[in-house]
C-alpha cells in the first residue's frame, strides 16, 4: 500500500520545510486525548496523538478506533502514533490492528535493545515490511537510550549514533523517522546534572537528510529548558515525544478535583489542564498557526 497520503509523514514533512517542531503527545485515555485534539484546534496547530503500548494493550482496537476517529476528524492535521513497539506481542497486536483496517499512521519498531546494529535491522525489517504493507509508516531507533518510560523495558548502556551510520541504517530498515541518541533519555535528567546532548549529532544528520526521509525525533525530552528545545528544532528535530509535562498536572487535576466535584466537572478541568500544556509547546516549537 503506498504511503503518499501517510498522516503522520505528511505533517513531517511540513513541519520539516517551515522549519517548526510536532507535538507528539502521548496520551493515556480518552481525557488526554480530548485534549490534544481541543488544544490543536484552538492553536491551530498540527499534532500527533502518540499512544504506548501498554495503552493499546488494555484498550485494544476499540481504544485505537476511539483515537484514530477523534484525530482525523479534527480541524487540523492529527495523526496516531504508536511509540516503543519493541516486544513481539505489542508488534503483533499492533500491526495485526492495521492488516484488519484498524491502523495506526505510524508506529515505531523498536528493536534498539538488540547488540549490534545488523541484529537492530534483522528484527525491525519483517515488521517494518508488514506495516508498509499495511499503509503505516514507521520509527525506528539507531543508537539506544538509558532509562525507561511506563510499561518499557529498563534500557541500560546508552550508545550514541553515528551519523556515518545512519544512511545505511535507514536504507536497511526501510523505515520513515529516525529516533537518535544524542545524549538523551528516558527519565529524568537530575541524576546526571542535566541534559547533557551532542547537538552535533543532529546537525550531522540535519546535513545528511534535509528534504528527504528520514524525519527526525526527539525522545526523552523531560526537564529541558525553553531554548533547548529551540536548539532542537533548529538542529533539525521534526517530531517531539512529550509525556509527563502533559500527563502529570492532568493526573494532579483530576485526583484533585475529585475529593470535592462531580467527575465529569473534574475530568472537565483535567483535560483543560492537559490542553493548557500542549498550548504552550505548540507555540514553543512554533507550530501554532501552521495547520
Amino acid at each position: 500500500m503506498s504511503l503518499s497520503n501517510n498522516r503522520t509523514l505528511d505533517i513531517l514533512a511540513k513541519a520539516e520545510a517551515g522549519g517548526y517542531g510536532v507535538v507528539a503527545q502521548t496520551c493515556y485515555d480518552a481525557g488526554m486525548a480530548k485534549g490534544l485534539v481541543r488544544a490543536a484546534e484552538r492553536s491551530n496547530s498540527p499534532a500527533i496523538l502518540q499512544l504506548f503500548p501498554i495503552t493499546l494493550a488494555a484498550g485494544g482496537g476499540p481504544f485505537l478506533q476511539y483515537c484514530l476517529t477523534l484525530a482525523h476528524n479534527a480541524s487540523v492535521p492529527i495523526s496516531v502514533h504508536l511509540d516503543h513497539a519493541t516486544d513481539p506481542e505489542h508488534l503483533e497486536l499492533s500491526i495485526g490492528l492495521a492488516e484488519k483496517g484498524i491502523k495506526f499512521d505510524s508506529i515505531m519498531v523498536d528493536a534498539s535493545h538488540a547488540d549490534t546494529e545488523e541484529e537492530n535491522i534483522a528484527i525491525a525489517v519483517p515488521y517494518i515490511k508488514r506495516c508498509v504493507a499495511a499503509g503505516v509508516a514507521t520509527e525506528v531507533e539507531l543508537g539506544r537510550l538509558e532509562g525507561g518510560e511506563a510499561g518499557l523495558r529498563e534500557i541500560t548502556g546508552g550508545m550514541l549514533t553515528d551519523p556515518e551510520n545512519a544512511e545505511h541504517f535507514m536504507e536497511e530498515t526501510g523505515a520513515h523517522i529516525l529516533a537518535p541518541s544524542y545524549g538523551n533519555l528516558h527519565g529524568s535528567y537530575k541524576f546526571i546534572g542535566g541534559p547533557k546532548y551532542r547537538l552535533e549529532i543532529l546537525k550531522d544528520l540535519q546535513k545528511r537528510f534535509k528534504g528527504r526521509i528520514p524525519y527526525v525525533c526527539a525522545h526523552g525530552t523531560d526537564e529541558l529548558p525553553d531554548q533547548l528545545w529551540r536548539d532542537l528544532v533548529e538542529s533539525g528535530v521534526s517530531k517531539f515525544n512529550i509525556n509527563s509535562w502533559a500527563r502529570d498536572p492532568y493526573c494532579e487535576t483530576l485526583s484533585k478535583g475529585l475529593a470535592s466535584k462531580p467527575f465529569p466537572d473534574s475530568e472537565e478541568e483535567a483535560i483543560e489542564a492537559f490542553a493548557k500544556v500542549c498550548d504552550r509547546f505548540f507555540k514553543l516549537l512554533g507550530s501554532a498557526g501552521k495547520a
